[in-house]
């Protein structure tokens, strides 16, 4: 516990290098990255093929706990006008390309995709596909709410190619569902996950999160007794990002007494972890559990595994573009990040604009790290024996690692770093030793949520 406490400082999630808050955009413009994001086409499109985000924000309810950029509202004309904009988006990257994309992945998020009717989810894709060829082995998945995923949204994605569920479970006990403002019985979450796999989903996977208000060790435990009865193929156990700072009403509905002390809250997640794994789940990365058959267990086998804005992933493409608003875009090398405000993103888009409103342009050493940084998220390790993986940033980062080598987190030897076993609950602080933008401008306020 001494190293819980130690070692429990805001820390960035890595889901990208550099963080958003670190992004470079006085020097960002927007041709430029058009430039970029033709190249990184040209160079990656027929090879690797694209993968594509799109967010849906609208929820009927708001969750207390989370952190993404929603719009609650139960008034489901909001449906046509914000698809009829996501493909006019869409329109502006196809002539960007200048030639016919391939998709190799997507995923639709939010906010609540399941808030849009399965009719109007069918027209948004198949617009999307109409201008794109869809890879035989692309992996597509959505983001599904337990209330309101029907039989007709499951065949209509099913139809569409869709073959991933992920469905928000958080915590089974009615205490905690009742202050964070996601009631949805056992019996819910059976019946969709349920009709998911006799529709011929092949993959389902639960959100849970540890370190909730009311969260205990007895709730936890039941929590994922149940969930062991419906056996998802993946479980994807976050810890609890408490910044009411930056979440605003709905994280302030409860105080931090509320909530577990880290203490706890590392117990929790160890209780998790014990039980997850004896009943024949692998650890994956960082907050991912797998079973054997899932295609994440056996990226991580292969050495496959690859991280970006959606997370861990199989599709190991260099190009991701993030369509809606807040979306943000990967092109390899640039960032960018759409508007935030739905009235807005929709006024710039139908007007024809592309809605960027920031972005970054990645350096060379930026290039460098993010490597690094993707290799331990990823794999546990990384190496720099090759010229051109060395750079004055990575041997600042192995001073950083000196503490935790001591600690025992971490094992340090020429050219090569590897995360043990007792290091992998560190591993945003292990990453952090390299994050060389952060370390030259360390915030004078909490900018991400505590790494335990």
């Amino acid at each position: 516990m001494n190293l819980i406490r130690k070692y429990n400082v805001a820390a960035p999630r890595y889901t990208s290098y550099p963080t958003v808050p670190y992004w470079d955009e006085n020097s960002f413009e927007l041709q430029q990255w058009s430039t970029l994001l033709q190249q990184s086409f040209r160079e990656h499109n027929h090879r690797d093929g694209i993968s594509l985000y799109i967010h849906l924000p609208f929820c009927e309810k708001l969750c207390t706990y989370c952190g993404c950029n929603k719009y609650i509202t139960v008034n489901h004309a909001v449906e046509e006008p914000y698809i009829t904009a996501l493909l006019k988006e869409w329109q502006l990257y196809l002539d960007t390309f200048g030639s016919k994309p391939r998709i190799k992945e997507v995923h639709l998020g939010g906010g609540t995709p399941t808030f849009f009717s399965a009719g109007n989810l069918r027209t948004l894709l198949d617009g999307i596909f109409s201008g794109a060829e869809l890879l035989p082995d692309a992996s597509l998945g959505f983001e599904g709410h337990p209330g309101n995923t029907t039989p007709e949204h499951l065949q209509v994605l099913y139809d569409l190619g869709f073959r991933r569920i992920s469905l928000g479970i958080q915590d089974f006990d009615p205490g905690v569902q009742e202050i964070i403002n996601r009631i949805q019985p056992f019996e819910t979450v059976a019946k969709v996950t349920e009709q998911a796999r006799q529709t011929g989903f092949t993959a389902v996977n639960f959100d849970l999160i540890y370190g909730l208000p009311l969260q205990t060790t007895c709730g936890m435990q039941d929590t994922i007794n149940k969930v062991m009865q419906l056996r998802p193929d993946r479980i994807s156990f976050y810890s609890y990002a408490h910044v009411p700072w930056i979440r605003g009403v709905g994280q302030r509905r409860y105080s931090e007494d509320d909530l577990p002390a880290p203490d706890e809250k590392r117990r929790l997640y160890e209780l998790g972890k014990l039980l997850f794994v004896r009943n024949g789940y692998t650890e994956i990365g960082m907050d991912h559990f797998a079973l054997p058959g899932d295609e994440l267990f056996q990226a991580a086998e292969k050495g496959q595994l690859h991280r970006n804005f959606m997370g861990y992933t199989v599709s190991h493409t260099s190009l991701l573009i993030g369509l809606g608003a807040s979306s943000i875009g990967d092109s390899r090398y640039a960032y960018v990040q759409n508007e935030k405000n739905i009235a807005t993103w929709q006024e710039l888009v139908n007007k024809g604009i592309f809605p960027v409103v920031r972005g970054h342009i990645l350096n060379e050493e930026d290039l460098l790290l993010r490597r690094h940084i993707q290799e331990l998220m990823c794999n546990f390790e990384t190496t720099w024996h090759k010229a051109d993986t060395q750079c004055d940033a990575v041997m600042d980062g192995l001073q950083r690692l000196q503490e935790l080598e001591k600690d025992g987190l971490v094992n340090v030897i020429p050219d090569r770093v590897a995360v043990t076993s007792k290091g992998r609950p560190f591993i945003r602080n292990i990453c952090m030793a390299f994050d060389a933008r952060l370390w030259r401008q360390f915030p004078q306020s909490q900018l991400f949520s505590k790494a335990i």
